[in-house]
């Protein structure tokens, strides 16, 4: 039997929240999405703060699906501070953004983004690079260990 797969979708834009669930629903990978809509939450779900306080923070979700432009705390700001906690440091995240700004895709790699994917506006382009997303990510992508140190015994 595999492992139950979870992801973390952190979008703001309701039609693209609904376009990547239908997707992933029709891949068959994934055993649950949790999709928070703003910067803030997706820390508090992942530091089991706030309204995820309840949370089992021990469980980290295998991708984060990180927008950029996000009320609040933005996606660059998020992937700062995701980066910055030995918990979430190796935790996979692709930037799944519409931006085109250079900058945008140079600021997310030197924070350590894994990957930046430009959102197609196509549906059935959006449909096909979200299962391929998926296919990557959550069966083909061998994961580091969440929240050790380098060189650390499991």
């Amino acid at each position: 039997m595999t492992r139950s797969r979870l992801i973390l979708l952190v979008e703001d834009n309701p039609n693209d929240v609904v376009l990547t669930l239908r997707a992933f629903e029709k891949s068959r990978f994934v055993s649950e999405i949790v999709v928070v809509q703003d910067g803030e939450e997706a820390l508090d779900y992942l530091f089991a703060a706030g309204s995820h306080a309840e949370r089992d923070a021990t469980i980290m979700p295998d991708v984060v699906f990180l927008d950029l432009k996000l009320p609040g705390v933005d996606g660059i700001e998020t992937l700062r501070r995701l980066r910055a906690d030995p918990r979430t440091r190796r935790l996979p995240v692709v930037i799944l953004s519409s931006s085109k700004e250079e900058a945008d895709l140079i600021s997310t790699y030197d924070l350590g983004a894994n990957s930046f994917v430009r959102k197609p506006v196509d549906f059935d382009q959006f449909m096909s690079a979200a299962q391929q997303l998926g296919l990557y990510w959550l069966v083909l992508n061998e994961a580091p260990p969440m929240g050790q140190a380098a060189g650390a015994d499991s």
